[in-house]
């Protein structure tokens, strides 16, 4: 079985590839394609990652490619996590986007909707691609963000795709850390909509324990809830919410803080990848892989250290330090996005059922969406499908918010496929990050001049 990656120069392909590769005998692949349009990223990070999965399963075959029809040619899978416009277009977006005096976070409000106007066309001429050239029962995962608008626009244009995101797992398995509880034995509901989901009724071995997690001295303190303070509990319910969350219910402090720290989370990464570019440049990576390695995570882990640091002020629950090529390797995997995907592959080709959070048609899950409506929800995959879990208990307010974040998604999917820039304004009216007309109409504006090669069709 053969399976591809689009984007596999990105900086977290060493990560990517490690989990494809500890996974990778759950549905029997043999071969593994890095594909990028960057010859150089491809060199060091896909080369990177061919080097670590080689060493954790020498028998894959790993292959570096530029060309996608020969990366996706007779795929069996893919994972899409492409970066459109590099870092670049990210700090581009924010500089835009800031000057309203508005949130200017990559996957939320106007940055993230340009990040969708370049991530949505490149994804479907891959799609053309694939349905051309891949086998005809592909299955295609998507990582690519905004992942729940991406996802929503390429099954709207009938391509089958199920949109991966790792906050919600990682978020989950904090809970259960602090439950003293492992990942098999602890669950947790999840509803809604990538990086608007909310959680609830978690439980131990069956037995509901809810209580004592909100109850939990560590909750604010040793998981993504310590970006809220403790009283927001108050204000859902007692739902825990997705930590995306804070951009929305803190976003005048999120801008405030930034500000402060002089430096926006696009420029830190941008500088850092540079830093790293320019550190790896005179490296082989294959005779010289240990000194890659070390240049690699110096670096990778100063932007996860300072991951949402700059627009709350606090420090991440675990800090990263380097580790050896021995410990990295033989650590066992935690799970990443590939990690989900094969194992959702595994039950269905098996029929051994198991739960996991994806995003996927709404199917009467949560009744006040409709039934194609893309959801990030709790899902239970047998043999005969992907099967997201009824809903019964949300709030009115949260389902309210739910609907109108939805909304926005929907016109927004509509505005990028058919390249309308009234629609482009009205979805950027309906986002509360935004909503308010004079700046969402100069906003549209400007990213369609900045993107004026990647935009010129856009009326």
């Amino acid at each position: 079985m053969k399976l591809c990656v689009l984007g596999g120069g990105g900086v977290r392909s060493p990560f990517l590839a490690k989990s494809i590769a500890c996974n990778s005998k759950l549905v029997n692949i043999t071969e593994v394609v890095f594909m990028d349009i960057d010859s150089y990223k491809l060199e060091k990070y896909g080369e990177l990652a061919r080097q670590i999965s080689l060493r954790i399963n020498p028998e894959l075959n790993i292959q570096l490619e530029t060309d996608a029809y020969k990366a996706l040619d007779k795929a069996d899978y893919v994972i899409t996590t492409l970066r459109v416009g590099g870092d670049q277009a990210r700090v581009n977006d924010e500089k835009i986007v800031s000057k309203y005096g508005i949130i200017a976070q990559e996957t939320t409000g106007a940055c993230g909707f340009a990040m969708a106007m370049r991530s949505i066309p490149r994804l479907i001429e891959y799609c053309k691609i694939i349905k051309e050239v891949s086998n005809p029962d592909c299955m295609i995962f998507n990582f690519t963000n905004p992942s729940g608008i991406v996802t929503q626009a390429l099954n709207d244009l009938g391509y089958k795709v199920f949109g991966i995101c790792d906050a919600p797992s990682e978020f989950i398995k904090q809970i259960g850390q602090i439950m003293n509880v492992g990942e098999r034995r602890f669950t947790s509901n999840c509803f809604g909509l990538n990086h608007y989901s909310w959680f609830n009724h978690f439980e131990i071995d069956n037995v509901d324990v809810t209580k004592q997690v909100l109850e939990s001295s560590e909750l604010f303190e040793k998981t993504e809830m310590r970006l809220f303070d403790k009283d927001i509990l108050n204000m859902t319910d007692g739902f825990l919410l997705n930590e995306y969350f804070y951009f929305y219910f803190y976003n005048k402090k999120a801008i405030e803080l930034t500000l402060r720290s002089g430096q926006t989370r696009a420029q830190l990464i941008e500088t850092v990848n540079l830093q790293m570019n320019e550190a790896l440049k005179n490296i082989d990576v294959k005779s010289d892989f240990e000194t890659a390695f070390k240049l690699f995570f110096d670096h990778y882990y100063i932007r996860e250290n300072n991951y949402m640091m700059n627009e709350s002020g606090k420090n991440r629950v675990q800090h990263y330090l380097t580790p050896t090529v021995s410990e990295f390797v033989q650590s066992a995997d935690e799970g990443g996005y590939a990690g989900v995907a094969l194992r959702c592959v595994k039950a269905m080709a098996t029929n051994e059922p198991i739960e996991m959070i994806l995003s996927v048609p709404n199917r009467g899950a949560i009744s006040e969406l409709v039934e194609d409506d893309i959801v990030e929800i709790s899902c239970i995959i047998d043999s005969s499908g992907v099967h997201p879990k009824k809903q019964t208990e949300i709030p009115t307010v949260i389902s309210n918010m739910i609907c109108s974040m939805k909304e926005y998604e929907r016109i927004a999917v509509k505005a990028i496929v058919n390249k309308d820039r009234n629609l482009a304004v009205k979805a950027l009216l309906v986002n509360p990050l935004v909503a308010n007309y004079d700046i969402a109409k100069n906003i549209i504006d400007e990213f369609i001049e900045q993107y004026e090669g990647e935009l010129s069709e856009w009326k």
